[in-house]
Formats: structure tokens, C-alpha cells, sequence
């Protein structure tokens, strides 16, 4: 495998304006640069029981939560690979385990309870994940554009700049067109920074000097949220007219 399959490391999220994410990038461009892949759309299909489980016990801030996506980076037909990904985060840490296989293997193993593509310790334990919920299912589509920065040291620091994040629960496919909900307001940008051990010291006098202050924010929560909202409206609206 030629891609990183276990991430164990912290990510802050930060909230910019269009410019104020321009005037960052310019800023780390002494120490960091633009990755090998520059910018990408990234689709992601996330997976969750009926009742929206694992995301409503995600926006209760416990100290573990869990979830499980499928990922891809271009338009993704049966025999193209794509990741499927476990991730964790227990106090505040963030622990990933990635694996690849055709889109048509991965779905059959994931929603028709197939075989597991490979033999592989990640397989098996995303296996015993989707045999614990019983239920998952695809629930949520979600894009958006990504340009991410990485360190001239070669360490593992990597910065990160979302915007255009579209969801939908509909048409739920990686060979499908990009469209949905906005979820992140057209002016804002996402900025994640990844790390493992201390955040260097030269970046943490940055965030200070640009006053940028961590914060909490789910791309999949804050879809969820929307949804829920829109369906309670809706509901609402219904009642109101057979009162």
C-alpha cells in the first residue's frame, strides 16, 4: 500500500473568512507547502443506523465517539478504488484506520453484509463494527473542495482548507454529479490542522497573532442538524395544515 492506513493525531478547526485564509496560506508558506495532490474535491459517503445513532450521540461531546465513511477523490464507478475508513476519537485524539478496494467490493461488503474484500486487521475490525450497529446503511453524501498544505520537514503536520461543503441523502454514489444543501456558508473557509505530539511552536504564534481560536464543527453533524431541522419544519408545516 502506498497510502498512510493508521493515523493516531490531534485536529484543530478554525473557522476563516475567504480573506483571512488567503492571508493564512500566504503566512505557512515559508514552512509548508501545497501538497501533491494541490486542490481536490472529496466526496464522502457516511454511514449510520435508521435512527441517526451515531451522529446524535456525536453532538452530545461524549469523550468516545465513532463513525464510518466511505471516501473518494474523483468520480468513483464500480472497479475504481476507494477508502473506507473507521474513525475514533477518545479524549480529544483522533484515531483513523484506512483501507482500499473497489467501490463495488466495499459496498457489497459494508450494506449486503458480503465478505471482507481482504484478510487484512483493518477489514476485520471495520467488520465487527458494521456486525455491531446491525443497521448501517448509507444515510449522507457529502463534498467539498479541499487544498491542503503539508510540512517542509517532513513531518506529519499538515494543514487543511475546506470550503463549498454540499450534502445530500439522496443519490448517494460516488459516481454521481456534485450538488446538494450548502452546509458551510459560501464565505467561509474550514481550516484543520492535523498533528501529532505538540503543534510547533512557530504555528501556535501564528493562530495568535491572526487571533484564531479553535472551535468545534462536524461537517456530518452540521448536515445532520440541517436535515433534522428542515424535516421538523416541514412536519410542522404539515400539522399546521390538517389542524
Amino acid at each position: 500500500m502506498t497510502y498512510q492506513s493508521v493515523f493516531q493525531r490531534y485536529e484543530y478547526k478554525y473557522m476563516l473568512s475567504r480573506e483571512q485564509a488567503a492571508s493564512f496560506k500566504e503566512q505557512i508558506s515559508s514552512k509548508m507547502h501545497i501538497d501533491e495532490y494541490g486542490p481536490t474535491t472529496i466526496r464522502n459517503i457516511y454511514f449510520d443506523t435508521d435512527d441517526y445513532r451515531l451522529i446524535r450521540a456525536s453532538l452530545d461531546k461524549p469523550v468516545y465517539k465513532e463513525k464510518l465513511r466511505l471516501r473518494s477523490y474523483r468520480f468513483a464507478d464500480k472497479d475504481d478504488l476507494i477508502f473506507a475508513e473507521l474513525k475514533k476519537k477518545y479524549n480529544g485524539v483522533v484515531f483513523k484506520r484506512r483501507t482500499e478496494s473497489t467501490y463495488f467490493e466495499i459496498m457489497d461488503w459494508l450494506t449486503a453484509f458480503g465478505e471482507t474484500p481482504r484478510d487484512e486487521q483493518i477489514m476485520r475490525e471495520i467488520t465487527a463494527f458494521r456486525d455491531h450497529y446491525q443497521d448501517l446503511k448509507p444515510k449522507a453524501f457529502l463534498t467539498y473542495k479541499r487544498e491542503a498544505y503539508a510540512a517542509d520537514d517532513d513531518s506529519r503536520l499538515r494543514v487543511t482548507f475546506d470550503t463549498d461543503v454540499l450534502g445530500r441523502d439522496r443519490d448517494i454514489s460516488f459516481n454521481s454529479a456534485i450538488y446538494g444543501e450548502r452546509i458551510l456558508p459560501r464565505d467561509k473557509v474550514l481550516m484543520e490542522i492535523k498533528f501529532s505530539g505538540a503543534m510547533p511552536f512557530w504555528l501556535v504564534e501564528l493562530l495568535k497573532e491572526n487571533g484564531l481560536h479553535r472551535r468545534g464543527y462536524s461537517k456530518y453533524g452540521e448536515y445532520y442538524m440541517n436535515y433534522l431541522k428542515d424535516n421538523i419544519d416541514n412536519n410542522m408545516k404539515g400539522a399546521l395544515l390538517y389542524a
